[in-house]
């Protein structure tokens, strides 16, 4: 198989698992104040892993709830085997499995799923982006009045305080606001045109690499900063690439 296909292999996989599973009584594995942990994120994560590194076992695997393969190989899947895991939890039909590969530091492939719409986005690196094999692109609208915003809020206090503040900001401009629980999701719709931004003050990379990769190739921006002593978490700025974002900020 290629890299793609065996990605979304992974995804659809994962997938299949999760919508068995959804409204069913799930097992916590940890209940924190903004967050939970399920035993499903462990098991989606392996069964990904068993089908990625089953075809390419040399290649390295960075997942949201461990590391694996060759962690010295230039190849790196990157998974979020639950992009939603509160929404999954509460029975919130918006929820993904993200997967993406980089090489060498640089995001080559993504793939994310969304088992309760059975939708698809795939992308490689240099061609052209699809949702359920249909090309897709970024909206066209420029101004904030006719945008619909999603504002992420994170999980500390100063991350909720920025992101509360940007929230009334934009809500003075935009058309709509959105909190939605997927940053994946989020990536996957401003890449497909539903929604114009996405915000948030704090991020791992397993939440956005492949919506990065997937905004960037249809005529999106992704803006990055890094976190200061947290590798691979950073805000983040992704837009259309049309709308004047920085006055909101």
């Amino acid at each position: 198989m290629t890299l793609l296909e065996t990605a979304v292999k992974a995804a659809k996989a994962a997938g299949e698992l999760l919508r068995e599973n959804f409204g069913s009584m799930l097992e916590v594995d940890e209940a924190l104040h903004h967050d939970i942990k399920l035993a499903l994120d462990r098991e989606s994560q392996d069964l990904i892993s068993d089908v990625l590194l089953g075809e390419f076992p040399d290649y390295a695997f960075y997942g949201e709830e461990g590391i694996g393969g060759n962690q010295d190989s230039e190849y790196q899947w990157i998974v979020d085997p639950i992009d939603g895991t509160v929404n999954f939890f509460y029975g919130i039909p918006h929820y993904c499995v993200s997967i993406a590969l980089r090489h060498a530091g640089d995001i080559i492939l993504g793939v994310i799923y969304d088992p309760s719409m059975d939708d698809l986005w795939t992308v490689v690196k240099g061609e052209k982006p699809y949702l359920n094999g249909k090309e897709i692109s970024v909206s066209s609208r420029s101004k904030l009045e006719e945008s619909v915003l999603y504002v992420g809020c994170g999980k500390t206090e100063d991350a909720l305080s920025t992101g509360l503040e940007r929230f009334r900001r934009a809500s003075l401009r935009a058309r709509k606001m959105r909190m939605m629980g997927s940053a994946a999701l989020g990536m996957a719709y401003i890449a497909t045109g539903r929604l114009d931004a996405y915000v948030e003050s704090r991020i791992s990379l397993w939440d956005i690499a492949a919506g990065q990769l997937l905004i960037e190739s249809t005529g999106g921006k992704v803006t990055l900063t890094p976190k200061e002593g947290q590798p691979d978490v950073w805000s983040i700025v992704a837009t259309n690439g049309k709308i004047p974002i920085e006055e909101i900020l």
